[in-house]
């Protein structure tokens, strides 16, 4: 994958690519995951990420679409932006070729009154 294959999967990804192009860190988590098993996973933080008011760009559409996607394997990559205020992850196809979703999470959450 080079920064020009981030597209407009989801409303992360232009984000995301804002934030590699500015000098965020990056990788891809070494092996192949079950889109049904990250599925579930991403599904469970989406609820968690609600409840506590936390801030995500695309998550709901990431689920929607790996929720299309359960009998893929998947590779898993992240982008932390350079501040550390947002982490984006990108599910990639097997190969680590394609974004097929893209979703950030705010790493600060919202103060409590």
């Amino acid at each position: 994958m080079t920064r020009d294959d981030l597209a407009e999967q989801t409303p992360a990804c232009g984000p995301a690519r804002i934030a590699l192009l500015s000098g965020g860190t990056y990788g891809v988590w070494p092996g192949q995951v079950p889109a049904d098993q990250v599925f579930h996973t991403y599904r469970t933080r989406l609820r968690i990420t609600q409840k506590r008011g936390q801030a995500t760009l695309g998550l709901t559409e990431s689920v929607g679409l790996l929720g299309d996607v359960e009998d893929e394997l998947l590779r898993i990559g992240w982008i932390d932006t350079t501040d550390r205020a947002w982490a984006f992850i990108l599910f990639l196809n097997a190969t680590a070729t394609t974004v097929l979703a893209c979703a950030g999470v705010a790493l600060s959450l919202p103060e409590m009154d």
